[in-house]
């Protein structure tokens, strides 16, 4: 009888790593990591805490807006006052400061198609890295649909449901909002799209869409906008959003425009 013991065919694992950027396979020095594993972990760590602790250039995130959406947007912010309220108290992300209030009560108009509302989240790098791109691709094709535009609006330390608020003031149909998500170890640089049909304060999360993953890692800038847009006009169809508008989208959809 051989009493060798039989080594663990690693050759499925392996193969594993062809396929994802997940950490598997990663081996072992003893009862711990590769020291390369363990260094290349704490770096994606860090770059997770630099996308969320980057100060936006606020000035420059702007800019670049501008010249995507072909106007100038309307500067806005949260009820959060710092990076720190944000994060501890969720709460003031999902409302307007006052002197927000203030400047969108005037611009309330019932014409309103969409309004877009674009914030940093918990992502900096995220906005600053796709946003642009995603409305530079978007918004064409909505204007040859016809759709009627609020003043695109910067909302600084936004959480997903400031798009009620700000949607609800100005009396659009539907709001879009595009934010940094939380960052993750393999990707810091991860944008969300939240869509709701009617906008108001106190809906819940079932009220909308979510395109997720627009990064590096995920999907392009090109692919966003167009599950983007076939949702929204979706949405406008039918009057409805969120679990009751099921993700229909067929991939071949080309944009207009």
């Amino acid at each position: 009888m051989n009493s060798e013991k039989k080594k663990p065919d690693r050759s499925a694992w392996q193969a594993l790593r062809r396929w994802t950027p997940a950490r598997v396979a990663l081996g072992r020095a003893g009862g711990s990591l590769p020291t390369g594993a363990l260094l290349d972990f704490r770096l994606a760590h860090a770059r997770a805490r630099d996308a969320l602790l980057r100060p936006l250039d606020e000035e420059c995130f702007v800019q670049s807006l501008e010249a995507a959406t072909g106007g100038p947007v309307l500067r806005l912010h949260s009820a959060a006052t710092s990076l720190d309220e944000f994060l501890l108290l969720p709460d003031l992300g999902r409302q307007l400061a006052p002197e927000s209030v203030e400047k969108l009560t005037p611009l309330a108009d019932s014409q309103f198609d969409l309004v877009i509302v674009v914030s940093e989240g918990l992502s900096t790098l995220a906005v600053e890295t796709h946003a642009a791109a995603v409305l530079h691709e978007l918004l064409p094709p909505l204007r040859t649909d016809g759709w009627r535009f609020a003043q695109v609006c910067v909302a600084r330390r936004g959480r997903v449901a400031l798009q009620d608020h700000v949607g609800e003031l100005l009396g659009a149909r539907m709001s879009l909002i595009l934010l940094g998500e939380r960052p993750g170890l393999i990707s810091p640089d991860s944008l969300g799209a939240y869509l709701v049909h009617s906008p108001r304060r106190g809906n819940t999360d079932a009220r909308r869409n979510c395109v997720s993953n627009i990064s590096a890692m995920g999907l392009s800038a090109v692919q966003a906008a167009a599950k983007l847009h076939w949702l929204l006009g979706e949405s406008r169809r039918r009057g409805l959003s969120g679990v009751a508008l099921k993700d229909e989208f067929d991939p071949g959809h080309q944009l207009r425009g």
